[in-house]
């Protein structure tokens, strides 16, 4: 198992929303096929196919609780991350 299919299960999981490295779910991200946008501290992630825009910000090293839940909830919707 990858560090990203680790990464995308404990998402899945919701069990550890604060221990979500930023750079990691940036690559998980990118590897589902989001294309991201830096515009100042926010990390915009787009998709085609997908409607609801994805902002990501640092908090230290990890990502903001809250925002992973959202990527969450964008995976499921769209049943993505099936692939990896």
């Amino acid at each position: 198992m990858s560090k990203y299919d680790k990464l995308l299960f404990q998402i899945l999981r919701g069990t550890a929303d604060a221990n979500v490295a930023f750079d990691e779910l940036r690559g998980l991200l990118q590897r589902i096929g989001f294309e991201e946008r830096i515009r100042s501290s926010h990390h915009i992630f787009r998709k085609e196919g997908v409607l609801e825009k994805i902002n990501l910000q640092r908090d230290g090293n990890k990502a903001k609780v809250y925002q992973v839940r959202q990527v969450r909830a964008v995976l499921l919707k769209y049943k993505l991350g099936g692939d990896l």
